[in-house]
């Protein structure tokens, strides 16, 4: 039976979350079958990722769009929704949604009445709780690409699985380790040969804002989280690690989990993964089976043995997998 939401996410333990969702039946979402091409669907996610994260109080770390699924890995921004005043919230909410007659006379300054007042205050504090609310973020993504994919396809009923999967992030290294599982989704998905030419992945993004590639699809305008090296545009929390130091790391990965390669590992491995602590062959199994090994959660034993304290659990799936591969 499925865990309710507050079973799983936690935000006074991690504000970051890995989050899966798939098609009905993993049937295609973008890409090309049957002689229909539906690669253009993936340019959709991305950009409606991009006003999301500009409505919400959630930026997106990475994120990799697949034929028929995709991976996001967000933070949720508590300090970011806390400094919004009543008007901001607001002029947050109609990004997306209709504004009430109360909300523009609210935004107009012609509310005198302390009811009224009060009533707008009231559905300004529902509305800051939803807009750090993960399940309203994936709600506001995904309904918006089922309701477009059924009107192309002159066709109604379910697009997505009934619920999307997410797994707590809890510590640098766990990270880390997340992001570079989801960029290089096409890699062993074999429909891309290099990191640099995977489409429609977070680290094509970036790689293509520092003029590294010129011709990859990608669409998040420069609006992810940056390295601590980066020049980001969000105010919002670095990722711990310089850019350099990631991308040598996304193409050590690479190549050594290219299904055209053998099983030996190399020697030269990137410096970043013993600050990490993660041991080579720990790091290319996370690399591989992040979500079949670790399922609800990502981090160190003693991080997870406190969240599962906070969310009322007395023990997690992956617990051994943590203990292997972050102490």
């Amino acid at each position: 039976m499925p865990k309710p939401r507050n079973k799983q996410i936690a935000l006074s333990e991690t504000p970051f979350y890995h989050l899966t969702y798939r098609c009905v039946r993993r049937s295609f979402l973008c890409g090309e079958i049957d002689g229909c091409n539906f690669e253009h669907r993936r340019g959709w996610i991305v950009e409606r990722l991009r006003l999301l994260t500009t409505m919400f109080a959630i930026d997106v770390a990475a994120y990799a769009i697949m034929t028929n699924h995709y991976h996001v890995l967000v933070r949720v921004n508590i300090e970011k929704a806390a400094a919004w005043t009543v008007a901001d919230i607001f002029k947050q909410w109609s990004l997306v949604f209709q504004v009430t007659d109360l909300m523009k006379q609210y935004l107009a300054g012609n509310l005198v009445i302390d009811e009224e007042i009060k009533a707008a205050e009231r559905l300004a504090k529902m509305y800051r709780e939803r807009l750090t609310s993960i399940s309203w973020f994936m709600r506001c993504l995904n309904e918006h690409i089922a309701r477009a994919a059924n009107a192309e396809d002159k066709c109604s009923g379910r697009f997505w699985e009934g619920r999307f999967k997410s797994q707590a992030i809890l510590d640098e290294a766990a990270l880390i380790n997340t992001m570079v599982y989801i960029d290089l989704n096409p890699i062993r998905a074999q429909i891309a040969e290099t990191p640099e030419t995977s489409e429609y992945t977070s680290f094509a993004e970036r790689i293509a804002h520092r003029n590294l590639a010129a011709d990859v699809k990608c669409a998040f305008h420069g609006n992810l989280i940056p390295f601590i090296d980066g020049n980001g545009i969000i105010d919002t929390a670095y990722i711990p690690m310089n850019l350099s130091d990631y991308i040598e790391l996304i193409d050590w990965s690479g190549r050594q989990i290219r299904p055209d390669k053998r099983g030996s590992i190399s020697d030269n491995a990137p410096p970043i993964l013993a600050r990490l602590g993660i041991e080579q062959g720990n790091w290319l199994q996370n690399c591989q089976k992040l979500e079949a090994d670790f399922r609800q959660v990502v981090g160190p034993a003693v991080a997870i043995e406190k969240f599962c304290k906070t969310v009322g659990q007395k023990w997690l799936q992956g617990i051994n997998s943590c203990r292997r591969c972050f102490g």
